[in-house]
């Protein structure tokens, strides 16, 4: 649910795609999740720490019933941080993740913003086990149709019974504040799991969690030569200091292609590189399990 910069439509028209003899939106890759199924190991997953026995006279109180269990669709970019909320959303007891919600070029089949073409998203969803709802925008797309298109899909969530979005943003208020405004229009609420957190200390939990992403699009300040780099210490290391250590202003963006809570690894093979209004970007080509140049998890 990124900013419009390119859009996707699904076949049938805006929004979510409606499966053949129903009404309700189509899921388009993956299946139905449970909730706490698809936390990864390491940081960011389970519960932050045991809680305290109650001890004296109240300890014998039973625990208070459990709130209810609300369903939570993740705006998905395919990158790092999308990955590293899952992680949150799946460790959390209040939550069911119901499945992603990407926003894509029409034209191009490719995701916003990450430029990643539409099969290796897909596979992401498959291989994590859950459904992906890919919402269309027009090419080019204004800010206007870009708000069109996604109320609709909103709609059809609400009416699927999901009143909440999750993103994976860190700190730019005006991104957050844009969000929910727009999920309040809509008479739904949004979940930011990762906000305010400390960039240089999420980053270091996306690695150590084991979850395994490369680079595939760079800005001015990073150049083509970033490009196919694994999201690694080594990176984070010799990332320039003006640099956010998760490119949350835009610097780069990552795609994830495995960790713990990949039921297997999305293949991918690199393509070419190619530049687009001063940002650099990877094709990645989806790939089979052990094809010559693409094996899953190569370092490109």
């Amino acid at each position: 649910m990124d900013r419009p910069s390119g859009g996707v439509q699904a076949a049938g028209g805006a929004g979510l795609r409606a499966p053949a003899g129903h009404g309700a939106a189509r899921p388009v890759a993956g299946a139905e999740a449970r909730g706490t199924g698809h936390a990864p190991k390491g940081a960011g997953s389970g519960r932050q720490g045991a809680r305290a026995r109650p001890v004296g006279p109240r300890a014998a109180t039973a625990p208070p019933a459990p709130g209810p269990v609300r369903p939570v669709v993740l705006s998905w970019s395919g990158g790092k941080d999308s990955a590293l909320a899952l992680a949150r959303l799946a460790a959390d007891p209040q939550v069911r993740v119901a499945g992603l919600l990407a926003t894509g070029n029409e034209v191009t089949g490719r995701i916003s913003i990450h430029g990643v073409r539409r099969a290796l998203v897909e596979a992401q969803a498959r291989a994590l086990g859950l459904p992906l709802w890919w919402v269309p925008l027009s090419d080019p797309c204004s800010n206007a149709d870009y708000e069109e298109r996604m109320a609709r899909a909103l709609a059809r969530l609400a009416g699927q019974g999901v009143r909440t979005v999750a993103f994976g943003d860190l700190f730019l208020a005006d991104i957050r504040a844009y969000r929910e405004r727009q999920l309040a229009r809509a008479g739904m609420t949004a979940l930011f799991p990762l906000w305010g957190k400390d960039t240089r200390e999420l980053a270091a939990e996306v690695v150590a969690s084991g979850i395994r992403a490369v680079v595939v699009a760079s800005g001015p300040e990073l150049g083509p030569r970033w490009l196919g780099r694994p999201y690694d210490a080594r990176l984070l290391a010799e990332l320039p200091a003006a640099v956010d250590p998760c490119g949350e202003r835009g610097e780069f963006h990552t795609f994830v292609y495995d960790g713990p809570a990949f039921r297997e690894p999305v293949a991918f093979r690199p393509g070419e590189r190619v530049e687009r209004g001063g940002f650099w970007y990877l094709d990645l080509l989806p790939a089979a399990p052990g094809e010559p140049d693409g094996p899953p998890g190569r370092a490109l």
